[in-house]
């Protein structure tokens, strides 16, 4: 186990391997998940663009075909914006797929915003994939397995709280499997997903002394998961 404090969080074994740029509550997450040269981002959250562009060639961010999305909170999507645009500066000609939780009103939002900013000047299509179920999606080598989590936030009377749509995903190919799980609570579809897996990455961003927060896990509540797979790494642990 490793409690990560620090970014990014580099995994890789042969040709299968995970980069995670930065997962801190409230301020951003970035995830890059790649199979030989097959690149799929995750959670694009601010910032996203810069540091695809650190670690990659124009030619690699133009080939991103996915993006794949757990819920639409700020931190998780904040990104979304800067990259379609970006892709738009740049004459993309290649299809681009957004999965994400059905009911994540956030993705369609910025989806639609973009589209009447830029209707006469959009070079790619956007392709809005609803997820409703937990049928496995092929993408090129990769499969991605997508399990419901729980997560919740909290209302404008600072009490009350409503369920959030949120995914979690399995990543797996060449017999290896990366799960990894967003924000969520406990619940028994996470620990289905990251029993026996190869990578689990965990959040671990409960601030609250309670076991059953119903919106975050804690550190230990997230340990006792991780110990089920053959490695792990706690992510948004708050600062």
């Amino acid at each position: 186990m490793k409690l990560q404090t620090k970014y990014p969080i580099i995994w890789r074994k042969n040709n299968f391997g995970i980069k995670i740029f930065c997962s801190i509550p409230n301020i951003a997450t970035g995830i890059v998940v790649n199979a030989k040269e097959n690149l799929i981002v995750v959670d694009p959250g601010d910032g996203i663009l810069r540091d695809l562009n650190n670690d990659y060639t124009t030619e690699d961010v133009l080939s991103i075909s996915d993006i794949f999305i757990t819920h639409g909170h700020h931190d998780h999507v904040g990104g979304v914006w800067s990259l379609l645009t970006y892709f738009r500066v740049m004459r993309r000609k290649m299809n681009l797929n957004i999965y994400y939780p059905k009911g994540c009103i956030e993705i369609e939002s910025i989806y639609n915003a973009f589209r009447k900013v830029y209707s006469n000047s959009i070079s790619y299509k956007i392709f809005l994939k609803e997820i409703s179920d937990n049928k496995t999606i092929i993408r090129k080598d990769i499969k991605v397995k997508p399990f419901k989590v729980l997560h919740k936030e909290i209302l404008s009377d600072n009490k009350s709280k409503k369920v959030v749509p949120s995914l979690g995903y399995n990543f797996v190919y060449d017999g290896m499997t990366i799960c990894y799980g967003g924000d969520t609570a406990y619940c028994d579809s996470l620990v289905k997903a990251a029993k026996n897996a190869d990578l689990a990455i965990l959040e671990a961003g409960s601030t609250s002394d309670l076991e059953d927060d119903d919106m975050h896990m804690s550190i230990e509540v997230a340990k006792s998961i991780g110990k089920s797979a053959k490695e792990f790494y706690l992510v948004h642990v708050p600062e």
